[in-house]
């Protein structure tokens, strides 16, 4: 079904670019775009800006839900090794930080299945959901920009998107024909913190009047990442302690007193990762038609989640990662009429990563290949209506062998159809979406094993949304969006069923599971002018059949373990279905305060804050507190500089198995030069983080109480471009 999906599209998409009747639409570049006004980076990275992740693009203001779009010189400060750390400072965003090498993004306290992280629409095609320390397959040193879209358009993409979509746009299909006849960008980078040396590179070169050639590639390598302050927390610390002593029936003894008394350097955690690309575009006046390959490899340690009780297994694994992927992407005009124009866009991908014992043999292997494509006819704007169509597909073979087989083998299968509409009159806005999805999950487990269930589930999900939205004034917008969404129980949910020594969990899922759904409410009000920016949401969402991951007594996993005549070590989490309910609110603000000389003042505030409970339960785990950062910034034509302050609040609203987590504050400071100019492509980049050094733990990592944020960290960075 893959293959005869990737010749259908690759067809289609040919077939369409080749037409006599279409007319040229390429996307819009960032030069293209008018120059922002200056405000701060918060307001900067939205106004004004296309959201080429939305079928229908428009505007950031006039989007019904939270939205935000990291680009240029943001991005270049915000930048690190993975998504979650690079996006950790957007409104609502938080990351699962498993350490340096693998941090996941959470919108809105949701995270895992009901997020999804895409690279130009199609989806990481990884593993990077079956568990947090596993990475995402995409490389933020070649991303051109970074798009966050939250709330109930985002289901355009999968209702696994409940929670948002993270898309990361890069170049390595052309879009447009170099003005030159080529351009080169590139980007070298230095932490402190990790000893971290990192550059990557991308080149584009016309092959005549309408071909272009594209090449690309990045290497990183990092040590163990120094922190601020003792690497295990003071509850950790305590539970370690207090075994100091005790007798130990092993041939290696764990030194707990050792454990507790870590300071600095968290061990394990180096790291080394390059990728290469090539690509290729036709880009005529009738079209665009691109195809690419790229190759990532890494080989990275995770965190130790260190032993606090006798008996506890202490292990130091490291990932070896490998993912081959082609890319295809096509759009073209219809020359007018009902649709305005047509977009292809299809992936396939071979990944496999292998957790490697201390002696450098193969403890677990898993195997994951898969394919995502879309079609989508877009409509043209009559008398105010406009919208999209299309229907997306999704296959995914995967496979776990080895020591930590949590898995049967399974093969998941899911087609959607999905419209988006769009009505404008006057001051006037209104939205709807509706998606219809088609799951089909089968567990091929051979008749031998009694461990696993063997056979088919299959769900059909219907999703939709409705909202409008009103300018009081030319400057401010306020608009109100109700959905309803339906999520299919993934294969882990519905089929795990053993130990995992990254969580260190065994973790039982339920094959019984029904759709998840809920009900979502959110408001936004946009308030732009002519050196002020404001933008901000509140939401509510109630769920039915939430599908959360509980830890419960340890002989629940034991009697599912049996057949298979494991013993169980670890915790026991059980996946379960209850109602849940999540509130929160995202806003950041932005003000010229001053102008002194050739340099423009500008300051800035965000927030954000969610709360989630398992009704008749407690909290959900791991959610992230309220926190604040606020900065003040001077621009000016060659020299920039930024200082800001984070303060994240104490996490004591926690589920029975977790531990409180303390508040924290960062200070960051930043200056950048432009040599030749603000309109140059060449830049360099000094940076500060954690400018005092502290100790800080985001309450949504698994290990939190194991693995501290970096210390002081001091970055340097040179971009260029021809």
């Amino acid at each position: 079904m893959k293959t005869v999906f990737g010749i259908s599209a690759l067809a289609i998409a040919t077939a369409l670019a080749a037409s006599p009747t279409a007319t040229a639409q390429t996307l819009e570049t960032p030069a293209a775009r008018p120059a922002p006004k200056p405000v701060a980076p918060a307001a900067q990275a939205s106004r004004g800006e296309i959201i080429v992740t939305a079928p229908v693009r428009q505007s950031e203001t006039d989007v019904l839900q939270g939205t935000s779009i990291l680009s240029g010189a943001e991005l270049t400060r915000n930048l690190r090794p993975t998504i979650g750390e690079t996006l950790a400072r957007q409104p609502g965003v938080s990351a699962t930080s498993f350490g340096p090498s693998a941090s996941r993004p959470i919108l809105r306290g949701f995270q895992g299945e009901r997020i999804r992280v895409l690279t130009d629409g199609i989806g990481s095609i990884d593993v990077s959901n079956t568990s947090v320390d596993h990475a995402v397959i995409i490389d933020p040193l070649l991303a051109e920009r970074i798009e966050v879209l939250r709330g109930p358009s985002a289901l355009l993409f999968g209702s696994s998107a409940v929670g948002g979509v993270v898309n990361v746009i890069d170049t390595r299909i052309p879009r447009t024909v170099p003005e030159n006849g080529y351009r080169v960008n590139g980007i070298a980078s230095y932490g402190s913190a990790a000893n971290e040396r990192s550059g990557g590179g991308a080149g584009d070169v016309a092959v005549g009047e309408h071909l272009v050639l594209h090449a690309d590639g990045s290497y990183l390598k990092s040590g163990n990442l120094r922190t601020g302050g003792n690497i295990l927390s003071p509850e950790a610390r305590a539970a370690a302690r207090s075994q100091v002593g005790l007798p130990q029936d092993t041939d290696e003894p764990i030194d707990f007193a050792r454990s507790a008394s870590l300071r600095g350097k968290l061990p394990n955690t180096q790291s080394e990762t390059w990728t290469a690309g090539v690509g290729a575009s036709v880009i005529t006046d009738t079209g665009n038609l691109g195809i690419s390959y790229s190759h990532y490899d890494s080989l990275y340690g995770v965190p130790i989640r260190y032993a606090t009780e006798v008996g506890q297994e202490q292990e130091a694994p490291r990932l070896d990662v490998v993912q081959n992927r082609f890319d295809l992407r096509g759009e073209i005009n219809t020359g007018g009429g009902f649709l305005d124009r047509i977009r292809v866009r299809a992936g396939h991908a071979t990944y496999r990563h292998f957790e490697l014992e201390p002696d450098g043999g193969v403890g677990t292997a898993f195997f994951n290949n898969g394919t995502e494509g879309r079609i989508e006819l877009v409509q043209a704007n009559r008398g105010g209506w406009q919208g999209a169509s299309g229907v997306q597909y999704f296959n995914r073979l995967f496979d776990v062998n080895g020591d930590e087989a949590f898995l049967p083998r399974n093969e998941t299968n899911q087609t959607g159809l999905f419209t988006l509409q769009q009505y404008s009159a006057g001051a006037f806005r209104a939205e709807g979406g509706l998606r219809y999805e088609h799951t089909a999950l089968d567990a091929k487990t051979p008749l031998n094993d009694l461990r696993f269930f063997r056979g088919t589930r299959s769900f059909d999900a219907v999703s939709g949304s409705l909202g409008g939205s009103y300018g009081v004034t030319d400057a401010v917008r306020v608009g109100v969006n109700v959905s309803r969404t339906e999520r299919a129980p993934s294969a882990e949910e519905l089929f795990a069923n053993g130990g995992h020594a990254g969580t260190q969990a065994y973790e039982f899922g339920s094959p019984d599971f029904r759709l998840e759904k809920s009900w979502g409410l959110e408001g936004t009000l946009h308030a732009h002018g002519d050196g002020f920016s404001f933008d901000a949401s509140a939401y509510y969402n109630w769920f039915s059949n939430y599908i959360s991951e509980n830890q419960v007594a340890q002989d629940i996993c034991q009697l599912a373990a049996d057949p298979s005549g494991r013993e169980v070590d670890l915790p026991c989490f059980q996946y379960q279905q209850a109602d849940a309910r999540y509130y929160g609110f995202e806003a950041n603000a932005s003000v010229r305060v001053a102008q002194i000389g050739g340099y423009l003042i500008n300051a800035d505030l965000l927030g954000d804050y969610v709360r989630a409970t398992i009704v008749d339960n407690g909290p959900v785990p791991r959610i992230p507190p309220m926190r604040v950062l606020g900065g003040i910034e001077a621009q000016g034509d060659r020299v920039n500089g930024r200082l800001e302050v984070e303060h994240v609040f104490e996490q004591d609203r926690i589920a029975a198995f977790e531990t409180t987590t303390r508040d924290y504050t960062m200070v960051n400071a930043t200056i950048g030069f432009s040599p030749f100019g603000k309109d140059s492509k060449t830049s360099i980049l000094v940076s500060a983080n954690n400018l005092f050094d502290g100790e800080a733990r985001r309450h949504a990592s698994f290990l939190k109480d194991f693995a501290p944020l970096a210390g002081r960290d001091i970055r340097a960075t040179l971009r260029f471009g021809l």
